[in-house]
């Protein structure tokens, strides 16, 4: 017997991979606070990966274990982060804003282009360079993690309570259900 398998299409594998990771969010266990923070935590956190090299994932354990959040709660975010793919949308407005907020002239005698073998052999004016112009764009992803984050915390934190709710109304609903069939007979 054959079983013929579906081919989705990105967009509807990137939805039924957000869905997925959703439903896992909200079966999360710890209580609304928790998972509300390590979700904000990995989202939040996710909007700094491009802009730090990934070098953010070495404090990525550490940040959530501290604030008390669920990691498991912030690895969904980190993945729901990636999945919206606003990290790279908002990088050309977060250069914008780091230098709105810290402008800064890079006058490094000559502008060329980053090399690994010059930055081997003691040449650190493209590495200067690189993070000369990193840095705006660290402050201004800084900046867009923190209010994503502020705001996806109430947001999960609303609906964690609504499907806590729900998940007891059905058992309720259930468990009357399961009393007047067993009353009838």
């Amino acid at each position: 017997m054959s079983v013929k398998q579906h081919k989705y299409n990105l967009i509807q594998r990137l939805g039924r991979a957000f869905k997925l990771n959703f439903v896992k969010l909200l079966r999360s266990p710890g209580g609304a606070r928790k998972v509300a923070l390590g979700f904000a935590l990995g989202f939040g956190l996710e909007m700094l990966v491009i802009s730090t090299a990934s070098l953010i994932y070495i404090l990525f354990v550490p940040i959530v274990r501290l604030a008390k959040g669920s990691l498991p709660a912030s690895i969904i975010g980190n993945v729901i982060g990636k999945l919206t793919f606003l990290p790279v949308l908002l990088l050309p407005f977060a250069r914008t804003l780091g230098k709105a907020i810290f402008p800064m002239k890079i006058r490094n005698g000559h502008h060329t282009a980053f090399s690994l073998q010059k930055l081997l052999h003691g040449d650190f004016h493209s590495l200067i360079g690189l993070l000369h112009g990193g840095i705006h764009a660290l402050i201004g992803m800084t900046i867009f993690g923190i209010i994503l984050g502020v705001i996806s915390y109430f947001v999960v934190h609303y609906l964690y309570e609504k499907e806590i709710t729900n998940r007891l109304k059905r058992r309720r609903q259930k468990h009357e259900m399961n009393i007047t069939v067993s009353g009838t007979m």
